[in-house]
């Protein structure tokens, strides 16, 4: 088994904020292909957070976010990272915005999210995506014993794994993703997504790196709970390129998609 963070000793968040565009990353961020480094994940859902706070700020609850997608541009150590936000496209129907994360003046991360004006369509509200095993019915699984990595020891996991690649899973974490900040269901949803990748891996991590260069989330219905569920798939090319997609759900069933495009090189190749 990897060894872990001792979490009773741990922070109770993964990011403090420092100034209105400064925070530090916690240990609990810490990477599981470097533990040096920011696991993506928390850095996802502070994208979003960002996010959520310009949208309640602008429009209240007028508006949902409905699709983000993320660029990761390099790595950020587990210290101090800059942030800020941006709008693309103002508007009060749709809007979209850009959110940057990085580190000594250089960008880790750039996130677009397109704000969506809410209408009443419960009516028509229906998925032909399949429901996923409740929580309850699946086993505990520790992802510590093939990942090292503060992120990945703050995750509980419930797991069914069919093959190497094909897995259904439920995840949720006690941490929280600002200190003394309330964060939106979606942002702290977004913050578990980039989990997928490890949670079935198709290769052996020792051997093969396949981090992923991207995430793509479309959510047609906001997250509600604090586990979040995973219906995943891990795809991998001839030429060194893998696709990790998940349907994602809540306790009510399916809210959206997210995808993850893979760089699948052997150890020891530029990273």
């Amino acid at each position: 088994m990897l060894s872990t963070p001792d979490t009773a000793s741990l922070p109770t968040y993964y990011f403090k904020r420092t100034s209105e565009s400064t925070l530090v990353a916690t240990t609990h961020t810490g990477g599981a292909w470097n533990t040096d480094e920011q696991h993506i994940a928390p850095a996802l859902g502070l994208a979003t957070h960002i996010v959520e706070q310009h949208r309640m700020r602008r429009h209240g609850d007028a508006m949902s976010t409905g699709r983000l997608s993320f660029d990761i541009l390099g790595t950020m150590p587990v210290g101090e990272i800059e942030a800020s936000l941006r709008v693309l496209r103002p508007g009060n129907t749709i809007e979209l915005v850009e959110a940057t994360l990085g580190h000594a003046g250089r960008a880790a991360l750039v996130a677009r999210a397109w704000l969506i004006r809410k209408y009443d369509t419960a009516p028509l509200a229906h998925t032909h995506f399949p429901a996923l095993s409740p929580r309850e019915e699946l086993p505990a699984w520790d992802p510590t014993t093939v990942w090292p990595g503060g992120f990945i020891a703050s995750a509980e996991v419930r797991r069914h794994r069919v093959d190497a690649g094909r897995a259904m899973f439920w995840v949720r974490t006690p941490v929280a993703l600002v200190a003394n900040e309330d964060s939106t269901p979606l942002a702290r949803a977004i913050g578990l997504l980039d989990i997928a990748n490890g949670m079935t891996e198709r290769l052996e991590p020792a051997e093969i790196l396949f981090p992923n260069l991207d995430l793509t989330a479309h959510m047609f219905a906001e997250p509600d709970g604090e586990w979040i569920g995973f219906d995943t798939t891990v795809s991998i090319g001839a030429d060194g390129i893998g696709l990790t997609h998940s349907i994602i759900h809540d306790h009510r069933g399916p809210i959206g998609t997210s995808s993850q495009i893979l760089t699948v090189r052997p150890m020891g190749k530029t990273r």
